[in-house]
């Protein structure tokens, strides 16, 4: 009769295989064209801080009152970073 087989061992060995083949095509992709990435990676970053400025601007209360939207801003930073700790 066989052991049972470990779902976790499996989904390990798979991700191992996946990476050890994919890796090296990724690696030669950034190498090639590393302005590409940088200016998609900028863009990104661009284009997720000017979603959140529209977002706020659409929010009557955060728009009107600076200083709302400033301890708004102040208390996710600590609430991520207390988060962030206990992890």
């Amino acid at each position: 009769m066989k052991a049972p087989v470990d779902p976790r061992k499996v989904k390990e060995i798979a991700d191992q295989k996946v990476v050890s083949r994919l890796s090296p095509v990724r690696d030669s992709a950034f190498n090639r064209f590393p302005l590409l990435f940088t200016l998609l990676g900028a863009f990104g970053v661009v284009a997720t801080l000017y979603g959140f400025e529209r977002l706020i601007d659409k929010s009557e209360l955060l728009s009107d009152s600076p200083f709302i939207l400033l301890g708004t801003g102040i208390l996710t930073l600590i609430l991520t970073g207390s988060l962030y700790k206990k992890l």
